[in-house]
């Protein structure tokens, strides 16, 4: 029997967090071991929001519904559905949604998220 030559994703890692969001991780470290890429599935409740953060990583975020806001080197940018971004690594940010509805969205990161490499300001 062949390799397959792709693999189906029906079950992605549920991350757990404590903030309300909900994170749904389809390929990266936590859900199949790959270090090079992370795609993850995001819902942002209203009024959530993360610490800065400076990445090892690049991260590409698409809105699919609702609005986020990025604090990027201290410029803030208001991304709506429809709407994607690039951030480069080693840039500090700040992720949230001060907005009275959720933001559901797609986040890329290459090479994957990790705890480790995301470098969150306490």
């Amino acid at each position: 029997m062949a390799n397959k030559k792709y693999i189906k994703q029906n079950a992605p890692f549920i991350v757990p967090t404590a903030d309300g969001k909900v994170i749904e991780e389809h390929f990266g470290l936590a859900s199949n071991g790959d270090a090079q890429l992370s795609i993850a599935h995001m819902v942002a409740p209203a009024g959530w929001s993360e610490p800065f953060q400076i990445p090892e990583f690049d991260e590409y975020t698409y809105i699919i519904k609702g609005k986020k806001q990025f604090i990027i080197d201290n410029e803030v940018v208001i991304l709506n559905a429809g709407e994607s971004i690039k951030i480069e690594k080693n840039t500090r940010v700040q992720y949230s949604n001060p907005y009275l509805e959720a933001c559901e969205y797609i986040a890329i990161c290459l090479p994957a998220f990790s705890i480790e490499t995301v470098n969150r300001e306490s």
